[in-house]
């Protein structure tokens, strides 16, 4: 059984100088894909839940996918709740089975962000699995717009919030589909001398590659999470899928030419994360 908890797989990250995974799922067939992919890079792996992922298929039942496929693999594999805007929301995933739950109170006044994120931290660390917060507020490409990280309310939301890991707003933009843009190296640097709790970088997807590698063997942002650019990916198979043959209509025939497509391309993103030893 490798299924883990966020700080079980970031702690290691962070004295190892690597970056572990948040892959965002939305079904069966890219979860499935992600853990292959995690086994063939011998890397731990982040499974998300995010919001449109629930909309789709409820708590519980992804609370038992993710875990059928954590505890199945030969890499460590964390249960995630993907922001979570509601205690009620994140104590429906813990009883789900997930590991580790993310408040994103991102949108309120701090003194209420980090209340409630301390509250969701305590409800999960009594449970014995992890919670990740946000400080600051990472926007959408084509939508709302982002407020950056203030380095010394980081440092205080960090103190007073007990998080395992801290998601912060440097530049990235959630749903970007280029790789056009750059974190603010000079404001990363900032948070990080104020707090020794593992970074996140929501909206990976448009964070060029080349920068990806550098933090994450350079700095304390232990988690990228990365979904546009693997959704992008599927979204090509499944087309190449379903043009290759237009009689075909059944669906898991269909489907199965996704994985290797999707197996291949989170590697891809998996692999820029710097090297992980087993046992480390």
């Amino acid at each position: 059984m490798t299924l883990a908890t966020l700080a079980e797989v970031l702690q290691p990250a962070l004295k190892g100088n690597y970056a572990v995974a948040g892959l965002v799922t939305l079904g069966w067939e890219d979860m499935r894909a992600f853990v292959a992919a995690a086994e063939a890079e011998g890397c731990p792996l982040i499974l998300q839940a995010g919001p449109s992922c629930r909309a789709h298929t409820p708590l519980p039942i992804l609370g038992k996918m993710f875990r059928h496929l954590a505890e199945t693999a030969s890499v460590p594999v964390v249960a995630h709740l993907d922001h979570g805007y509601t205690l009620e929301e994140c104590r429906a995933a813990l009883d789900a089975g997930f590991t580790s739950l993310m408040y994103d109170g991102s949108r309120k006044p701090l003194a209420q962000n980090i209340d409630e994120t301390a509250t969701v931290a305590r409800m999960a660390h009594d449970a014995g699995i992890s919670c990740e917060g946000e400080i600051g507020f990472v926007g959408y490409a084509e939508g709302e717009s982002s407020a950056g990280t203030d380095p010394k309310e980081a440092a205080q939301f960090a103190r007073e919030t007990g998080v395992d890991a801290m998601a912060i707003s440097v530049g990235n933009v959630h749903l970007q589909q280029d790789k056009q843009g750059g974190l603010d190296v000079a404001r990363i640097a900032e948070i990080e001398a104020m707090s020794d709790v593992p970074l996140v970088i929501h909206g990976g997807s448009g964070v060029p590659v080349s920068q990806r590698r550098a933090l994450a063997t350079g700095s304390k942002i232990c988690k990228f999470n990365i979904g546009t650019e693997l959704r992008m990916a599927f979204g090509d198979a499944l087309r190449h899928a379903v043009n290759s043959d237009p009689e075909r209509f059944d669906r898991v025939a269909i489907l199965k030419e996704t994985h290797e497509p999707m197996v291949r391309a989170a590697r891809t993103v998996l692999s820029a994360f710097g090297h992980y030893q087993k046992g480390a």
